[in-house]
């Protein structure tokens, strides 16, 4: 190939990584829009009763329990995340949405169950790969054991939402103008749908409801796309940001996971990455470990980035949402990985479950079913028997 050729060759591919990151650019403006609209058409089907339509996840439990399936299902807490704060933008009370928020955190976890069995057949390497992927659920399931009752208790996560929201918008101040410099730019797309639907002769309610959907399917395709392109543009950096950073002791990995993440907006994605690397023994489950507590931390980011699209009354009240999960997911690395006694609990329960994963497989099936299905709906019927 001669010098020319690979001149040729290196701008082209610098053109195309440009129109990837312009792609992203303008999908990361479609997710603004489309939590804009969800929280536009609640406001709009419900009026002024959304705090009734949301009666029915009055329990917190019940919250914990939505938040834990949808995600497991959706495999995305990006996702979920963004639709919460969509839903507090329509209505939905804080109070609810925080156990949602550690519900979303449990129900991630399912993908790196999945990506593990992938060694399955491979004996020792599936037992270092299904351990790597379930410690990541045994941290948050720690943490909403610790946070809930505290929470349901003394509401301290709410208490730090308003401060840390207060401080970012100005004092006691409710108001988003000084804030949300991005609802000049995502409220014209939605106020012309809007409109449109209202032209054609579509009450408020069918036109509320058609937006929500409309939000919630949008959401979907642009993570989607968002993750794809993101995984082309940063994968292989990310797997030498990998060898290079998370051997290095926790803070190492702790900074590389919540950077990683950021940059790719999916804590799935990212764990996802690391469970082979272990399976193959490149890393340990102690190195594995404060690398997963950073996927924690980086997934807030698109919660946050959609709180900036919200406006209106319940503005304040979304940004807390966002807040709260990203002082949630920081106190979770501080109080459990920074106690010595709390620190080993996920990995040594993690190491057991997988060396039974690794005798009998049908260990996996029941775990699965059991802690993103099964519990949650003993939690709903326990929590309807003591009529919380």
């Amino acid at each position: 190939m001669t010098a020319q050729t690979m001149s040729y060759s290196a701008r082209e591919s610098s053109s195309g990584s440009w129109m990837q990151w312009a792609m992203i650019v303008a999908l990361v403006y479609l997710l603004l829009v489309a939590v804009g609209m969800i929280g536009g058409g609640f406001k709009a089907a419900t009026g002024d009763q959304a705090k009734e339509l949301f009666a029915f996840a009055s329990n917190p439990l019940a919250a914990l329990v939505i938040g834990t399936i949808a995600t497991a299902l959706i495999q995305s807490s990006s996702t979920v995340t963004s639709i919460i704060v969509g839903l507090v933008a329509g209505g939905l009370p804080v109070e609810i949405a925080i156990p949602m928020v550690m519900g979303a955190n449990i129900g991630t976890t399912i993908t790196n169950t999945i990506v593990s069995l992938g060694h399955v057949r491979q004996g020792q390497e599936f037992k270092r790969a299904f351990a790597a992927a379930t410690i990541h659920d045994f941290f948050n399931l720690i943490s909403v054991v610790i946070f809930l009752p505290l929470e349901i208790m003394f509401g301290f996560l709410q208490k730090i939402g308003v401060a840390m929201s207060g401080f970012l918008v100005g004092g006691d101040s409710m108001s988003m103008k000084g804030f949300n410099f991005i609802k000049p730019l995502v409220k014209p797309p939605i106020k012309l749908l809007q409109n449109g639907l209202g032209d054609i002769g579509l009450s408020k309610a069918v036109v509320g409801t058609i937006l929500i959907v409309l939000g919630i399917a949008l959401i979907f395709v642009v993570i989607t796309f968002i993750g794809k392109l993101l995984k082309k543009l940063m994968t292989g950096r990310a797997k030498e940001i990998l060898h290079a950073a998370v051997g290095r002791g926790p803070i190492s990995g702790l900074t590389s996971g919540t950077l990683i993440t950021v940059l790719v907006q999916s804590s799935s994605t990212t764990t996802s990455l690391i469970v082979p690397l272990a399976g193959s023994g490149v890393f340990s489950l102690r190195q594995v470990y404060p690398f997963t507590l950073g996927a924690n931390i980086g997934t807030c980011i698109t919660a946050l980035l959609a709180a900036t699209a919200v406006s209106g009354a319940n503005a304040i009240f979304a940004l807390q949402v966002a807040l709260i999960h990203l002082a949630y997911n920081i106190l979770g690395v501080v109080v459990i990985y920074g106690i010595p006694l709390l620190r080993e609990i996920p990995p040594r329960a993690a190491e057991k479950l997988a060396e039974l994963a690794v005798e009998k497989k049908i260990y996996v099936a029941v775990y699965v079913v059991s802690v993103f299905f099964l519990l949650p709906v003993i939690l709903i019927a326990g929590s309807n028997l003591l009529g919380m």
